[in-house]
């Protein structure tokens, strides 16, 4: 309660201090000059770097205490006590388990010293000021493959975005949490979407406020870390910081001033958008009531943070808690769907960091926590025809598909350093997450007049227990040094589809009646098409009975690794894992990596490593029967989940597991003030899993086609990642300069169709969405500036050119002249775009810094495309995304 006062004091008042000028160096062990280490006034956001030879001059409290951290170095803390003038000297930080970078079991290593590429993105003192709402915002502009897309009109897939690493899938790279396994979402993404047919984990369900750091490693790790480490691994550090209270309140809002050719509303567009191209305000089923509205999707947020020392011997308490609410984004559409754009989500998240030690050697912590968020997006319109029911909604409707999305987690465990040098840890981590959909501005047609407009539709849940016990030992006195690791895992999992209430997934027949028997019971006609009125709620069907699910498999693995300095300058790394799953069988894994010292400069670093993924148990035992839309027209479609007679009659086999291939080969340098690192890669995937086409399927009741989940191809990856940073100091200036680029290109070796017509099973269309996850670049220049109090950040991001293939590959192909021109009349082409940030920041006391800024300043929409797009929209979900210029403002805080 009494930081609260604080809190609520110093935001109305503001608060002055007696202030002392410090001035000092910063050396290491060897008495040499550290450049940038972050200092800070502890308790404020008061700091700054340190200039190239070490030096320092800051004003603080007579009574501060200055933290001095550098990553690779243990953090000092040194009390001013009146002294102007302090020598601070860093150690290598041997004894710190917060430097185990990702990739590396050893405690030695440094970002810029391991011998594969890991990204270390600061979110506590950087990121987190920037106006980007989610974390895969966040990574999409601060990673340089990472790549994330907002979607429209793709069920699920709308609430979580699809992310994926190296343009691998989503369920390719493997996220942890303080370097433990993190649970995916019970989620598979279909339709339309990046990622098509792959499960992936929910970055956004953790709380941005929470995260000290994120470690991102861009090489292949299951070797390491075991399943679905193919592209990576992105490591979730959480903030351990105590006596403190910090976080942000921000709020932001999108322009509606879409960049269209206005010529496309020669036939209205149902009145949505103004000759000058500004949304107008809406009823709930699509028509104008006539006000400008030049501004949506805004989005407020409040995150806090803060921690509390337990016991005399460092422990600590860390607790976050974050409220986001996030409204509609409304974007131009075709006259066939009237909600194109981004969901509305309301969430709330609280997540604990705590570590206690309970001896010198000994340490017992535990984390997790809870995400609840409430989401709401538009589906496709139902504008006339037997889907309608003219006595409900006379002018057609868009059901808006609404869900719940909980996701919790825990982990504890136990960490202790036996007397022979052992590190040992023990624990067991647990998470969950469920997503149930409500279907609402709906109706069930075959219900007629009778229908409710609103249904629970059921929905999914995935659950993960992992038990890890891990041994490692670093010696100091063997070669030049040498860390060994081993350990064991057991993982248990469980995936459950729940029905929802009879009328989300029912068909009735002329009485009202559950029809149970369509020899015996008649399907309602539509009057004035003639067409039979489906069942089900529209907009998404409901789980029935039939499609419930709950299936659950184990594994369990051994691994072990070592690295060894075979001389100063000379790295290498090997490990091996295998792993035995209880559905399928087991596989064996592993990895060389080196890196050698050319210079105390530069190094070049390779890798060479087999991976592996296994079948999700969503992959496996998904099923659903929904209403697809191509061109505007409905379509009734089976997912079969793969273990299914049906399935297998239609000639898909079992699943089996993805297998791997990783080579990388790389170069670092680091000259005090300029740091690079270049790093080659190749990624070859034998039977990825994908989402087939779609087959007829006319001896299949009420639905016109079906879909299977396959090992339908082998894809491979060539690429180069490159960063470059820059930084200087002169006189109070401070100025940062960096470049994150990454290079990619992608192949389908070969669509594994066997006796299959391919493009049936993996046509065209199919493989431009596998592609599209793959863009062949992405370039962002990043230039940083601080003085004194102000600080201003200028982002400018260059997306490739993207093509997909839109809904005229389903015509027939005469319409066109032959298959061949039928594909470049389907094919929509985004070309290269650039996108603009603009963030600037001033601290308005000590405990107090305003940010204002906007992303996509100069308003960059992607390429206008035809009334054929996946989503109905004049866009489909591009990597640079369809939202428009972003304006916020953001008040940080730090007690």
């Amino acid at each position: 309660m009494k930081k609260i006062t604080q809190l609520i004091f110093l935001l109305c008042c503001g608060i002055s201090f007696s202030q002392n000028t410090v001035t000092g160096t910063v050396t290491d062990t060897s008495d040499l000059p550290l450049a940038f280490v972050n200092v800070i006034e502890k308790g404020t956001s008061n700091g700054l770097i340190t200039s190239e030879d070490g030096s320092f001059t800051i004003n603080v409290a007579d009574n501060a205490i200055l933290v001095f951290s550098y990553i690779g170095y243990t953090t000092e803390e040194i009390p001013i006590n009146g002294q102007s003038y302090i020598e601070v000297t860093l150690s290598e930080g041997e004894e710190l388990s917060t430097i185990m970078l990702v990739g590396s079991r050893s405690p030695k290593r440094t970002a810029i010293n391991t011998a594969v590429p890991i990204d270390v993105i600061d979110f506590e003192n950087n990121i987190v000021q920037l106006g980007k709402v989610e974390i895969n915002e966040l990574l999409q502009y601060a990673a340089p493959s990472f790549n994330a897309s907002k979607q429209s009109g793709s069920d699920g897939a709308d609430h979580i975005d699809p992310a994926s690493l190296r343009g691998l899938g989503p369920d390719q790279t493997l996220v942890l949490i303080n370097g433990k396994r993190r649970h995916q979402s019970s989620l598979i993404n279909v339709f339309g979407t990046r990622g098509r047919g792959n499960t992936g984990t929910d970055l956004n369900a953790i709380p941005a406020t929470s995260i000290k750091r994120i470690e991102v490693l861009r090489d292949g790790a299951a070797a390491q870390y075991g399943s679905d480490a193919i592209a990576g691994v992105i490591n979730i550090v959480l903030k351990d910081d105590v006596d403190e209270l910090n976080g942000s309140i921000s709020y932001g809002a999108y322009s509606t001033n879409a960049d269209v050719d206005t010529s496309a509303f020669a036939d209205g567009a149902y009145g949505l958008w103004n000759t000058d191209g500004y949304r107008l305000d809406t009823h709930q089923d699509g028509n104008a009531i006539g006000e400008d509205k030049s501004f949506d999707g805004g989005s407020f947020k409040l995150g806090a943070n803060y921690g509390f020392g337990i016991g005399e011997k460092g422990g600590f308490a860390n607790f976050t808690t974050e409220y986001i609410n996030k409204k509609k984004t409304l974007r131009p559409t075709f006259d066939f769907r009237k909600g194109f754009g981004e969901a509305a989500i309301e969430g709330f998240n609280f997540f604990g960091n705590v570590g206690i030690p309970v001896s010198d050697n000994t340490e017992v912590y535990a984390f997790g926590g809870r995400n609840y968020r409430d989401t709401d997006a538009y589906a496709f319109t139902r504008n006339d025809g037997a889907r309608v029911v003219t006595s409900i909604y006379p002018n057609g409707y868009t059901p808006r598909i609404t869900s719940i999305i909980l996701d919790n987690s825990v982990s504890a465990g136990v960490r202790t350093k036996t007397g022979s040098g052992w590190n040992v840890d023990i624990s067991n981590t647990y998470g969950k997450n469920n997503f149930h959909y409500y279907i609402k501005g709906t109706l069930n047609a075959s219900l007629q007049g009778a229908s409710p407009t609103d249904f629970d539709a059921g929905g999914h849940s995935l659950s993960q227990n992992t038990l890890n016990a891990d041994f490692s030992k670093y010696y100091d006195d063997v070669l030049s040094g040498m860390n060994l690791a081993f350990g064991a895992e057991y993982r248990t999992e469980r995936f459950t589809i729940f029905a929802g209430e009879e009328g989300s997934y029912g068909t009735y027949d002329v009485n009202g009646i559950l029809i149970t028997d369509p020899t015996t019971q008649t399907q309602p006609i539509d009057p004035d098409s003639g067409d039979v009125r489906a069942g089900g709620s529209q907009g998404f069907p409901g789980y029935g009975p039939a499609n419930e699910v709950d299936r659950s498999r184990s594994n369990g693995s051994l691994y072990a690794d070592g690295e060894f300095d075979l001389t100063d300058a000379f790295l290498v790394s090997v490990a091996a894992r295998y792993e035995n799953y209880s559905d399928f069988g087991g596989t064996l894994n592993g990895k060389l990596a080196t890196r050698y010292k050319v210079s105390d400069n530069m190094n070049l670093r390779g890798s060479l490593s087999s991976g592996f993924r296994a079948p999700s148990l969503a992959q496996i035992y998904y099923n659903l029967r929904f209403t697809n839309f191509i061109g505007g027209v409905a379509s009734d479609q089976l997912l079969s989940p793969n273990n299914s007679p049906v399935t297998k009659s239609f000639g898909i086999g079992a699943l089996q597991e993805e297998k791997s291939l990783n080579a990388g080969l790389g170069f670092t340098a680091n000259f005090s003030k300029f740091t690079a690192t270049a790093d080659l890669y190749y990624i070859d995937v034998k039977d990825r899993i994908v989402l087939t086409g779609t087959f007829a399927a006319p001896s299949l009741p009420n639905v016109d086609s079906a879909q299977f989940f396959a090992n339908g191809a082998d894809t491979e990856t060539t690429g180069l990642d490159l960063v470059l940073t820059y930084k200087e100091t002169f006189n109070d200036n401070h100025i940062g300069i960096s470049l994150l680029a990454n290079f990619n290109n992608m192949v389908i070796k070969d669509v594994k169709n066997g006796a299959l017509d391919e493009q049936t099973f993996f046509g065209e269309r199919d493989k431009a969405f596998l592609l599209a996850s793959a863009p062949e670049s992405k370039i962002t220049a990043m230039i940083n500036y601080n003085r004194s109090k102000f600080n201003a950040g200028l982002n400018i991001t260059r997306f490739a050119e993207v093509a997909l293939i839109d809904f005229q590959a389903f015509e027939d192909p005469a319409d066109y002249g032959g298959f061949d021109n039928q594909i470049i009349a389907a094919t929509d082409t985004y070309t290269a775009k650039i996108v603009t940030d603009l963030n600037l920041g001033y601290e308005l006391s000590d405990n107090l810094k305003l940010n204002v800024g906007a992303n996509n300043l100069f308003n960059v929409y992607p390429d206008q495309q035809d009334d054929w797009t996946e989503g109905g929209g004049y866009w489909d979900s591009v990597q640079m995304g369809f939202g428009g210029a972003y304006f916020y403002s953001r008040i940080n805080y730090n007690f």
